[in-house]
């Protein structure tokens, strides 16, 4: 070898493991040049003849070559045996990995041939190039950490690739092992990651770490390092971040979820398992992450005399786990880790099982996007994890929803805004599948614009369809609300009689089928469903469709309703808005996954749409929509929903399309991954009775009653219930968020509008408030605070303090709306319990607030009413109430936590959003002020209020199409005009309360703010 004999190489490799290491590289160096190849192969022949195989090579050279026979198996190639070198510094082939082999062979030939392949933790290679002799791979990756183990696996690529004579072996394809595997230093799967290459197969012979040491992979790994650390590296001695570090997995797990990321959707990972952390662990540990898990093969091995199991012993007394380990390899029963350890010291032999596990991911496109978000700086909820499922229908459920709420969070900064009463996506996901699965090509051309007075007479009936018609006949209801029972809605026949007779009386029908729908690729007949696919929904009648029959989470709901009047649709989306704010955008993604799937695999508009009989007969004068209703809403300013221009910039919602930080969207993914889920992890009323003494040092006691719902509107409308029915008088400041109004109204609550004063920056003072209630019988006030919406003012701790007296003298009811509040710009404490403290116990104070703008979680919200014990009753005996979500409420306490434990990034994120806020503010305010608008600058919150000083009763000019109209603006159209010429939706003085004054909000993304400024600031040429 260039000069170098075989005498003068051994010598050389007598002085040190090192020695001998150099020796060999300089060998590969000789091996890898095609000049010296064949040369250098004839050295290793002659170099195996003198020393043999004999063990003691290994203490006499550092270094030692065997024999590895496989004769025994049969494969597409049948190669005798393998002939391998190792030395110290690596793992060197023993009863561990010859068991993996065994393992690999218990599967069809057919598993590897022609696949692409990585092998984790190669050491000297041998397997790799089994697996490349036996079953003729594509291309072998062996990756190992240690960089000795690399080089000494290419010298034996080169020893079994060559011949004795130094010539090439070719195979059955006329390949060599040269062309069919291939060496890298790599932390487990890191250059199949780093280089993009897809595999088919993973296969790893990984070790267990039992007293895992931090400290042992802080050092760089160098060639050069000493062999006791470079030999350390077979058994991975650092913790790897995941729960199964206490059971010696970790390595295994961090494995797998690599593996997630470059197998290609049909590969098979196979892995190697000691049994000691039990075998329901081992499976747990690939269950969990969506993995199949089937055992290939089991042995036993003896455990190696040199490890310490007492780690074991000691999880085993601080918790209620045990291992596996057996006496001798011939004991059945299995023994704990603490049995073990002491019979060991006894003299005794253990052993502990030894698996190997062939794994396939289910619905591995799926769970391949979970992982792929989870390592984008989700890694700490990686434990939570739980994709094992004992039902297939519950995996084909879950798995496809949270990798769609996955890439939600993972490409969305913030929730986009939708449509209160569903989003467009969802609505149409839903006609789909009604068009696909029930042929019922929903129509919602018709027009319907029906008043009435509003007294009307509502009943309820019973399911049994006899029973409700012979009511209906009796009583003549205007409005029936009903279902039907089981039985009946197999056919069609007795929806149609309960359509007649309530036509022939003119009575209105809403039909709830909720009990009978089924999300399925094969739903069970449906009666009312078959109507329908046949025949328009006549104009009396509507369907009413809860969905609840999800297998996953049993308290999910959303529900939709169809009518083919136009007029119904738009007033009750109208009504959804008014009094419940929006629908829960969680809950619309889980069940518009559910739609997806069962949509996504059908070929489009493969049925031409059935031919239905419309409506013969008109119907008998049928009750529309209260008089009072009506005006209501189409004074209400809700959300424009109607324009399908989708680049309408939005400054008219109280929500925040600012990013969301990474530590709420691990919060609310973490919420859907967990299962088995207890009731203290969403018991939320701790966490509120904390932070509310926290924030506004409200205080609580046993008696204070707490509720919840999807958003603060819902339980505001329930307090103007109970205002209603205690015969009180509601009284709202000149300037309280408009919705708020509406509702009341809608609501026919007894409604007063307190004056306010710009000077006051349109503020309750002593005075105003004084005067008011000087003329109202049982009042109820309602106080925006500390941040006031929508003006974006902040009350002091001393305001709060008097208008808390103020109202205690007059015996009013007090709700202190905080749903706005938590972004001030300057620090506000309040202390509402020194405030509450010098005043009569009876004084009546309910806190109502939503976890959203203050928590940066975006259209994720949870409502909460901290109701005061004389309400509690009176709350609790109202028509029921839509519940958040356990999901919400899990996610919401975890939200809490990090801001009660000071969360450094969660309060950076929010320090960050206020920053933002305060920003925008001023930058509005200039662009308005220099476009005519008198300002109020807020000094909180996502809002402003501005009036048109310059526009304001003035005739300006608009574009209609080619030509130009003259409009006069006043408060009544001022939304209309401005949204017509800037694409910029507001709120006019008609929503805020204060005339000429219109609401801006500024919580937009980045483009959309910048947009909208520009858009603003151009406004001012329609006064030409």
């Amino acid at each position: 070898m260039a000069g170098v004999s075989l005498d003068e190489f051994l010598n050389r490799c007598k002085e040190s493991g090192d020695a001998a290491y150099g020796a060999l590289r300089s060998l590969l160096e000789r091996l890898e040049d095609p000049v010296t190849r064949s040369d250098a192969r004839i050295f290793l022949s002659d170099l195996y003849k003198r020393i043999g195989s004999s063990e003691s090579c290994l203490q006499t050279y550092h270094f030692h070559i065997q024999d590895i026979f496989l004769d025994q198996y049969e494969g597409f190639q049948a190669r005798k045996k393998l002939t391998m070198m190792v030395i110290p510094s690596i793992f060197i082939p023993e009863d561990w990995s010859f068991t993996f082999y065994e393992g690999l062979n218990r599967h069809p030939d057919t598993i590897f041939k022609d696949k692409t392949i990585a092998e984790l933790g190669c050491g000297n290679g041998w397997i790799s190039i089994a697996i490349a002799a036996k079953w003729l791979p594509s291309k072998v990756y062996g990756l190992d950490i240690n960089p000795r183990a690399v080089k000494i696996s290419w010298i034996n690529l080169y020893l079994n690739a060559l011949d004795d004579n130094g010539q090439p072996v070719y195979d059955d394809e006329k390949k060599t092992l040269l062309d069919r595997v291939e060496f890298y230093e790599s932390d487990l799967l890191g250059y199949c990651k780093d280089n993009k290459i897809q595999l088919e197969r993973i296969v790893g012979c990984i070790p267990q770490i039992l007293n895992p040491n931090p400290e042992a992979m802080s050092k760089m790994i160098e060639e050069n390092a000493s062999e006791e650390f470079l030999h350390s590296l077979s058994n991975y001695c650092a913790l790897q971040g995941f729960v199964e570090d206490q059971f010696g997995l970790g390595l295994i797990a961090r494995a797998v979820e690599e593996g997630i990321s470059v197998i290609k959707p049909a590969g098979i990972m196979i892995f190697n398992m000691g049994g000691r952390p039990g075998q329901g662990v081992c499976r747990r540990l690939f269950e969990r992450r969506g993995v199949r898990v089937t055992q290939m093969w089991q042995t036993k091995i003896l455990q190696a005399a040199d490890t310490d199991i007492s780690a074991l012993v000691e999880i085993e007394r601080s918790s209620p786990h045990r291992f596996e380990f057996f006496m001798g390899l011939s004991g059945d029963q299995p023994i704990c880790a603490r049995t073990a350890w002491a019979y060991g010291k006894a003299g005794g032999r253990i052993s502990h099982a030894l698996s190997v596990y062939s794994c396939q991911l289910r619905q591995p496109n799926q769970v391949k996007i979970i992982f792929d978000f989870l390592k984008n700086g989700f890694q700490e909820i990686s434990s939570s994890l739980d994709l094992s499922f004992e039902d297939e229908a519950v995996a084909d459920e879950k798995i496809p929803f949270l990798a769609y709420l996955a890439s939600v969070l993972k490409e969305s900064s913030y929730f986009p805004f939708e449509p209160p009463a569903g989003s467009k996506r969802f609505c149409s996901l839903i006609a789909g599948f009604m068009r696909t699965y029930h042929r019922i090509p929903i129509n919602q051309d018709n027009k319907s614009n029906e008043e009435s007075d509003d007294q009307i007479t509502v009943i309820e009936s019973p399911h049994q369809s006899d029973l409700m018609i012979e009511l209906i006949k009796k009583l003549k209801p205007q409005v029936v609300v009903t279902g039907m029972a089981q039985f009946e809605v197999i056919t069609s026949s007795s929806f149609l009689h309960l359509l007649q007779v309530t036509k022939e009386i003119g009575c209105r029908l809403f039909l709830d089928i909720s009990d009978h729908f089924e999300l399925s690729s094969l739903p069970a007949s449906n009666g009312v469903l078959k109507y329908l696919a046949e025949n328009q929904l006549p104009s009396h009648a509507a369907i009413i469709c809860g969905l609840v029959k999800n297998k996953v989470y049993s308290d999910l709901e959303v529900a939709f309703v169809i009518s083919e009047v136009d007029g119904i649709s738009k007033a009750l989306s109208k009504t959804v808005e008014v009094l419940e704010g929006h629908t829960a955008i969680i809950s619309q993604y889980y069940y518009g996954c559910l739609f997806h799937e069962l949509l996504a695999f059908q070929l489009a508009d493969r049925h031409a749409p059935a031919e239905r009989e419309s409506e013969k007969t008109k119907s008998e004068e049928i009750i529309g929509f209260s008089s009072s209703a009506v005006s209501v809403l189409k004074d209400a300013e809700l959300s424009v929903t109607e324009v399908d221009d989708t680049s309408v910039i939005h400054m008219d919602v109280d929500q925040s399309f600012l990013p969301i930080p990474k530590s709420v969207k691990a919060a609310i993914f973490e919420s859907f991954v967990r299962q088995n889920i207890s009731e203290a992890e969403v018991d939320v009323n701790p966490s509120i009775t904390q932070f509310v003494w926290s924030n506004y040092g409200f205080p609580t006691k046993s008696s204070t009653g707490f509720v919840y719902a999807d958003g603060s509107q819902a339980l505001f409308n329930k307090l103007v219930i109970c205002c209603a029915q205690e015969g009180g008088t509601l009284c709202l400041p000149a300037g309280t968020n408009g919705k708020y109004v509406a509702a009341a109204k809608f609501l026919k609550a007894n409604v007063v509008s307190i004056p306010t004063e710009s000077s006051d920056g349109f503020k309750l003072t002593e005075t105003t408030l004084k005067k008011a209630l000087e003329s109202v019988k049982k009042p109820w006030v309602c106080i925006s605070g500390p941040t006031v919406s929508p003006t974006g003012l902040v009350y002091s701790n001393e305001e709060m303090d008097i208008l808390l007296s103020t109202c205690a003298k007059f015996g009013a009811k007090v709700i202190i709306d905080t749903s706005f509040s938590g972004l001030e710009y300057s620090s506000t404490t309040w202390d509402l319990k020194s405030s509450l403290s010098k005043l009569d116990s009876s004084f009546s104070v309910s806190l109502l607030g939503c976890l959203s703008l203050n928590m940066l979680s975006g259209a994720v919200k949870l409502g909460f009413l901290v109701l005061d014990r004389s309400l509690v009753d009176a709350f609790h005996t109202l028509p029921g109430l839509s519940k958040p979500h356990s999901t919400v409420k899990y996610a919401a306490k975890k939200m809490l936590a990090l801001k009660e434990e000071k969360a450094s990034d969660f309060l950076d994120a929010v320090s960050e959003t206020i920053k933002t806020l305060e920003g925008r503010s001023k930058r509005l305010k200039e662009v308005l002020e220099n476009s005519g608008w008198e300002v109020i600058e807020p000094a909180a919150g996502i809002s402003m209020v501005a009036k048109p000083k310059a526009y304001l009763n003035k005739t300006v000019k608009l574009k209609a199409g080619d030509n130009k109209q003259e409009v006069e603006l006043t408060d009544s159209n001022m939304r209309d005009v401005f949204l017509s010429h800037t694409g910029v939706c507001l709120n006019s003085g008609s929503w805020t309360g204060i005339p000429g004054y219109c609401r801006f909000t500024f919580a937009l993304e980045d483009t959309e703010f910048d947009k909208a400024v520009e858009s603003i600031a151009q406004f001012k040429s329609v006064l030409g």
